[in-house]
């Protein structure tokens, strides 16, 4: 029903930054909330940001805020990831996900099994 594609992973030093897209397609009309999440070898894939596409709201992981900016582009069904400051334990596969099924409450847009639609993941690698 709605088809993900995110872009924009590479290489960078730290303390510089990066910008990731992702641009939704199919019933987009549907979806109440995306964000990105990310994941290392090893470790469970881990909440990065989020927003509510309707109202606007953002969340943020600890680990990225006060670092990393989402944000919306309601005309080209698109969101961003502006990451700022990168640090060597940024570096994952990052992964864009929507979900299509309400959920009330700030809990909803952290947890991985609230979406059901998912990226393939792009690559962000940070060197020191």
């Amino acid at each position: 029903q709605v088809q993900l594609v995110e872009s924009g992973g590479g290489l960078v030093q730290a303390g510089g930054s990066l910008s990731l897209s992702c641009v939704a397609s199919g019933r987009t009309f549907s979806v109440y909330r995306m964000g990105w999440f990310r994941q290392t070898p090893g470790k469970e894939r881990e909440f990065v940001a989020a927003l509510s596409w309707s109202g606007g709201s953002t969340y943020y992981g600890d680990a990225v805020k006060g670092r990393f900016t989402i944000s919306r582009d309601n005309a080209e069904n698109s969101v961003y990831l502006q990451m700022n400051s990168l640090k060597p334990e940024d570096m994952a596969v990052y992964y864009c996900a929507a979900a299509t099924n309400y959920c009330a409450g700030s809990g909803c847009y952290s947890r991985e099994s609230m979406y059901n639609y998912w990226g393939q993941g792009t690559q962000v690698t940070v060197s020191s």
